[in-house]
């Protein structure tokens, strides 16, 4: 049985092109194609499995695109559950323009769902017997936040732990009206959730606040290039992400999640889980469009364990790359 199984409500398949110039009218030669499965809760899962851990991706789809994500899942070796649904399943696209270094995204909406079609993502949770339940992503057209808001009061009545990452209606709703393990707003959805810009003493008494009122027993606010700052009930720390070169910006936050929820799934003191999902989060920037993190990355730029031993100790005692 996994110990850690992801939702994704809205998953994507991904592709990626580079061009040497974005040109209107003409048509472009795309170079270095790649095509990924994608979505929050998918890619969490995606790296748990890289570094080791037992992951289940529970993702909605629908269509011949929906065929193909599951097929893409499958082929990387990942323990899934798709739950149909009547729409297809989105397709996003990326470009990366050479000659200026710019990425393009293009992410339609996705299709809209029933409430009929969610009904079997919380039977699938109440049956989970892991410890963590991560839902991670958007929420889809004709979908209300509620479902997120009843599969973290499953998971906590199972004693299990609910980790939350998303936006907008989906993350507002669940802080309001129940109470998380885990959440992991980016800088702009904190700001989203509280309503105004936020400096970083801001980002500080905003996170501080949902850990005292027991919205969240951790609050990690990811900020890019900046890295992320923890609050729990033992106070707030602070981390810079390591300096690397950039090569694209996307995956990093779930890469960075998924590698700080695999560290704590194996009991990993919360900081050192916090200091290994900056070092993934900084390892999926080094990679080319829809690429995720890659083991070899994250070690280079992990180079302590959580108790402050050596990297050769580390695989030793954490088991990273473990299968």
């Amino acid at each position: 049985m996994p110990s850690i199984m992801t939702v994704t409500l809205n998953p994507t398949v991904d592709l990626f092109s580079e061009v040497e110039i974005v040109r209107p009218i003409r048509k472009m030669k795309t170079v270095n194609d790649r095509c990924d499965p994608g979505g929050g809760g998918i890619n969490v899962a995606r790296v748990v499995s890289m570094l080791g851990g037992h992951a289940q991706a529970v993702f909605l789809a629908g269509g011949a695109t929906g065929m193909w994500l599951d097929t893409l899942l499958a082929r990387e070796g990942i323990h899934r559950r798709m739950v149909q649904i009547g729409g297809d399943t989105r397709v996003a696209f990326s470009v990366n323009e050479r000659g200026s270094g710019f990425d393009y995204r293009f992410v339609p909406s996705g299709p809209a769902v029933t409430d009929k079609e969610m009904e079997p993502c919380l039977e699938i949770v109440r049956s989970h017997e892991g410890r963590y339940v991560v839902a991670s992503g958007s929420l889809p057209e004709g979908c209300s936040a509620d479902i997120m808001i009843q599969m973290a009061r499953i998971t906590s009545d199972k004693g299990a732990r609910f980790v939350l990452d998303s936006s907008g209606e989906g993350l507002r709703a669940t802080l309001e009206q129940t109470s998380v393990f885990l959440v992991k707003p980016s800088l702009g959805e904190l700001e989203q959730v509280v309503g105004h810009e936020l400096d970083e003493d801001g980002v500080r008494e905003a996170a501080v606040s949902l850990v005292s009122r027991g919205v969240a027993e951790l609050v990690v606010v990811t900020m890019g290039a900046q890295g992320a700052l923890l609050a729990s009930k033992e106070g707030t720390t602070r981390v810079l992400a390591p300096r690397v070169k950039v090569r694209s910006a996307t995956g990093a936050g779930d890469s960075f999640l998924g590698a700080m929820v695999w560290a704590l799934s194996r009991d990993w003191a919360v900081k050192g889980a916090l200091n290994l999902g900056i070092a993934a989060g900084a390892a999926a920037v080094l990679t080319p469009g829809t690429q995720l993190c890659r083991q070899e990355d994250i070690r280079s730029l992990y180079p302590m364990s959580p108790d402050g031993r050596t990297e050769r100790d580390m695989d030793q005692r954490s088991g990273l790359g473990e299968t």
